[in-house]
């Protein structure tokens, strides 16, 4: 086929358009270069129909992995980008005729605050999803669901916490703040965080995409299937990186307050970068949210090839081999 990836100058967007070269034609749409060997750009904007319809006009299917993903900014731009984007990449796919689309999605589109544990993929819930990323991504795979058509078969896949070499949502924050001694422990560290390495996010897409005739309208998350304690995996990341693990902690109750203070302030007056603390990231770091993969596993006839503590050892290589670890 000859399948358009969006979102591809990203982690995940980059390594799904690799994966997929192996059996198909290769567009990708984005702002900027992709950098994917192989692949043909196609430079824009998601919110722009007249870029979209370039890039979409003439393919097979399409992997929709653009948005806005951040712990804070103007809810307009989450707005246009995460449901605008999606809305008017659909009306372009029933345009041309596409018949299959793949909607990355994320697990935080019906997360609420509190613990999820062996749960599978729960509705979207845009009235209770914390922040602006995970209100406006549930409202476009609510969207994406919506259109899914015997004309234009849509499957959701929602990964949760990609990390790997190379990674700046969480690996680099991860390390950046433990070597200047800003990552406490939230709570007491023992709650089961599932992640999945790179390579396994990539190779579920692409096995959804591949699935997408006989799994359409439905949605499912994409883990390592390996939950740890939360303490564990930061300590595991630390250490690939060579920087000390946090050693300190912090009540949950009192990062969560103190994220809502931080969100408070950064909607006045934002900071160049991110906020240190949100309520949704205290709740992500102090609350178990692990999931059942068996229906994933067997409707997307996909398993993670890599484990996570092969995953450590592929960024601790990556640290050495780029003279970052100390």
């Amino acid at each position: 086929m000859r399948v358009l990836v969006t979102g591809a100058s990203g982690l995940l967007g980059s390594a799904v358009a690799e994966i997929l070269q192996a059996g198909h034609e290769v567009r990708t749409f984005q702002r900027r270069p992709s950098g994917v060997r192989g692949a043909t750009d196609f430079l824009g904007s998601i919110t722009n129909p007249a870029d979209i319809a370039l890039a979409v006009d003439g393919v097979d299917a399409i992997v929709h992995l653009a948005a806005k993903v951040s712990l804070a900014g103007d809810p307009a731009d989450f707005e246009a980008v995460n449901v605008g984007g999606t809305r008017a990449l659909i009306a372009a796919a029933r345009g041309f005729g596409v018949p299959r689309m793949v909607f990355v999605s994320s697990p935080s589109v019906a997360h609420a605050g509190s613990s999820i544990v062996g749960d599978d993929a729960l509705p979207a819930d845009p009235a209770h999803a914390r922040g602006d990323y995970a209100r406006t991504k549930a409202a476009a795979e609510l969207l994406a669901l919506a259109a899914d058509s015997p004309e234009l078969r849509i499957v959701v896949v929602r990964p949760h916490l990609v990390w790997g070499p190379g990674d700046t949502q969480l690996v680099e924050r991860v390390v950046d703040r433990a070597r200047s001694g800003r990552l406490p422990l939230l709570g007491h560290g023992a709650g089961l965080i599932d992640t999945i390495y790179i390579d396994n996010a990539a190779s579920g897409i692409a096995a959804a995409l591949d699935r997408v005739d006989a799994v359409h309208g439905n949605a499912y998350v994409l883990t390592n299937g390996e939950p740890r304690p939360v303490a564990e995996l930061l300590a595991g990341i630390c250490a690939a990186a060579g920087v000390a693990a946090p050693a300190w902690r912090v009540p949950a109750v009192v990062a969560r307050a103190a994220g809502s203070a931080i969100e408070a302030v950064w909607r006045v007056a934002p900071g160049a970068d991110e906020p240190p603390m949100t309520r949704f990231l205290a709740e992500q770091l102090s609350t178990a949210h692990w999931f059942d993969q068996r229906r994933t596993r067997d409707d997307l006839q996909w398993v993670p090839a890599v484990s996570l503590d092969e995953g450590f050892r592929r960024l601790a290589a990556h640290y050495a081999a780029e003279g970052l670890s100390l």
